[in-house]
């Protein structure tokens, strides 16, 4: 297939995915980056520490990928310096909106959901189009395996019907211990059928004082260089 001369972006795939719970987020992301049939490296994270209890993870193209989370590091340390406090997480998902809006016209090549904690301290899931149009949910999932990783969020996690009483919150119904489950669960079946996913995927698995990226990995551990070198902790 031919792709015209002026065309300036490139996909460099991977997958990301969150689940919000009562008192914790799961935020995940494989670390595969590469292009078309090749792989450029296999340990690259596509999450990002971005405000309080809050992070961002990005699917797309990488030099996009890194200018957003540059422009709104650089914005929420501005804000530190404003207001001597860190920015929320739902500030923080305002402000990633307003930003891809203001590039709306030449926008950027990135998939992004962010999660994190809330003033009350629940999970909160916010996803985005290309443009700037965001939703708080439950969980969401973006990048190349979406398509795969969505049906079975929406199986295991969706209610049957938006009428059932009492209304649910945004939040799932899922331990934290079982949402990480569930998280390796899905990136073991979308590594089966999408050649951009990878098996092995950076998580933060709850949000704390101390942020540190941690390896996770559904699958025998000797096939995998990073998971032979880390082990999965909580």
């Amino acid at each position: 297939m031919s792709r015209r001369g002026d065309w300036v972006y490139e996909n460099n795939g991977g997958t990301c995915v969150a689940i919000a719970g009562a008192d914790y987020c799961v935020v995940a992301a494989d670390t595969r980056l590469s292009v078309g049939y090749s792989i450029l490296t296999r340990d690259h994270s596509k999450i990002c520490d971005l405000a309080d209890k809050c992070v961002l993870a990005s699917s797309g193209f990488q030099g996009d990928i890194k200018a957003l989370h540059k422009n709104l590091a650089a914005r929420e340390l501005l804000y530190q310096h404003q207001h001597n406090k860190r920015m929320s997480c739902p500030a923080m998902a305002q402000l990633l909106s307003n930003t891809l809006y203001y590039k709306r016209f030449f926008p950027y090549y990135a998939f992004n959901v962010l999660g994190g904690l809330d003033s009350e301290g629940k999970g909160c899931v916010f996803t985005y189009d290309a443009v700037g149009s965001y939703e708080r949910t439950g969980y969401s999932a973006q990048g190349t395996g979406s398509t795969l990783i969505m049906p079975v969020l929406d199986n295991q996690l969706k209610s049957p019907s938006p009428l059932l009483l009492p209304a649910r919150d945004a939040v799932t119904p899922l331990s934290e211990s079982e949402a990480i489950d569930l998280v390796k669960d899905v990136f073991a079946s979308a590594t089966e059928r999408d050649i951009y996913t990878v098996s092995c995927i950076c998580s933060l698995p709850k949000y704390c004082a101390c942020f540190s990226f941690i390896y996770i990995y559904p699958v025998d551990p000797q096939t995998c260089k990073i998971c032979r070198e880390t082990s999965w902790k909580l």
